[in-house]
């Protein structure tokens, strides 16, 4: 399966000229741990970067800086893994453990956002397949036995 079958395609963006404090409403709004930084040339968006409540907490809560201060860009996160949308789940998997980070845009053959997936994502897949997988045992089961009467 494609990891742009199952990834959200309602990504809430921010560009990195955006004030931090903006960043955190849009959060707050949307409810959301994390924004996608765009570039956005003639309405096409291109990921530059992540924001997260955790980079707000340790960038500029811990540190005691005045967020009006700050822009979005100041903060985010500026190396920015990307996964192509033809690319399988169990392959987007392996690539987010050996990054280390649990959020993903999803981009196009050409680099364009397309969506968004997180560990959480990811998690409720499997796990929804492993139920499937474990009802398949019973019915197994279940059949076994209707045929040995």
């Amino acid at each position: 399966m494609a990891i742009g079958e199952i990834c959200n395609r309602e990504v809430v963006i921010v560009e990195r000229e955006a004030p931090v404090i903006e960043a955190a409403r849009l959060m707050r709004q949307y409810h959301v741990g994390d924004l996608v930084v765009v570039d956005a040339p003639s309405g096409l968006r291109r990921p530059v970067g992540i924001v997260t409540d955790r980079d707000i907490v340790i960038e500029v809560v811990a540190m005691q800086v005045a967020p009006e201060t700050l822009r979005v860009g100041d903060i985010m996160s500026a190396e920015l893994a990307t996964v192509r949308e033809t690319e399988g789940v169990f392959e987007t998997i392996r690539y987010m453990r050996d990054k280390g980070i649990r959020r993903l845009p999803v981009v196009d053959r050409d680099g364009w956002l397309q969506g968004i997936v997180t560990l959480d994502d990811l998690l409720i897949l499997l796990a929804e397949e492993m139920g499937e997988m474990a009802r398949l045992i019973g019915r197994e089961m279940d059949r076994e036995q209707a045929s040995r009467k």
